[in-house]
């Protein structure tokens, strides 16, 4: 018991040092908005380490922070190998084919008023389709390696990415277009000088929804047929041996992987449209 009352009184402790912390001036600074979720961060993780060991959950049922730390250090070769096979190979290689094959067909699109009529309705109802449906032709088409992944995550990242795209190369004004038309440039000069630029914020909020769509579609696509290494095939294979400490070792480095790729994506985001009012301090 002693330990719940040791978690909950650092939960106390901690929901008043970041409300004190929230409010103060320094919430502002770099150091405060760090300061504020690491702390609840570890708050909530010693919150956990204490329910579990003083109401002695099993650890079957959920293992504690402190044991899935310990299952995450002795398994470093099979999570790395696990990382490489599905978010380096599967979401990364999905992500960039879909992404640039969505970039030039919104393109095509913006060009075309038969594509903006007939393909992005249809659009709409391909990136409708469930996952569980769509990633076991995948895995037959392509086969069990990361070939189908991709399949995958390029079907899932390919019509966010076209649609925002799309309306971004619309998001210039008309008298911005109607003065590049009086100077005579060209469609292509229009596009490269005016257009892409003025649509970078649409086409990096796709990117960044994509970019978090990429890790979930080549996880889940490895429950319908994986060689035997993957984050998706461990947690599979996991909970039939009831190893619940493996498949949170594996969350953590799917959580990790996906929080890096979303802040690489805003980095790049940040450099590319500085001059956009959301990237002002």
């Amino acid at each position: 018991m002693i330990w719940v009352l040791v978690a909950l009184g650092v939960w106390a402790g901690g929901w008043w040092i970041n409300a004190r912390l929230a409010a103060s001036p320094l919430s502002r600074t770099r150091g405060g908005r760090i300061a504020v979720p690491v702390i609840f961060g570890v708050t909530v993780l010693i919150l956990w380490e204490g329910l579990v060991r003083g109401l002695e959950v099993n650890p079957v049922i959920l293992p504690s922070p402190s044991a899935v730390a310990a299952r995450f250090g002795d398994s470093l070769p099979i999570l790395w190998g696990d990382f490489v096979q599905t978010a380096l190979k599967g979401a990364l290689s999905g992500y960039a084919i879909g992404c640039a094959a969505a970039f030039l067909t919104a393109i095509a699109v913006d060009r075309s008023p038969f594509l903006q009529r007939g393909l992005l309705p249809v659009g709409n109802f391909v990136a409708a389709l469930p996952i569980v449906g769509t990633a076991p032709i995948m895995v037959m088409w392509y086969g069990f390696d990361w070939h189908s992944k991709a399949a995958v995550v390029v079907l899932m990242v390919f019509f966010p990415v076209l649609v925002n795209t799309v309306a971004g190369l619309k998001a210039s004004e008309a008298m911005q277009r109607d003065l590049m038309a009086t100077w005579s440039a060209s469609y292509w000069q229009s596009l490269f000088k005016l257009r892409l630029p003025a649509a970078m914020p649409f086409v990096f909020n796709g990117l960044k929804i994509a970019s978090t769509l990429a890790l979930i579609g080549a996880l889940v696509a490895e429950f319908f047929g994986s060689p035997t290494e993957g984050m998706g095939f461990r947690i599979n294979a996991s909970i039939g041996q009831l190893a619940l400490d493996m498949i949170w070792a594996e969350i953590t480095v799917a959580a990790i992987a996906g929080s890096v790729f979303y802040g690489a994506v805003a980095l790049i985001e940040k450099r590319v449209t500085f001059w956009h009012p959301s990237q002002r301090s």
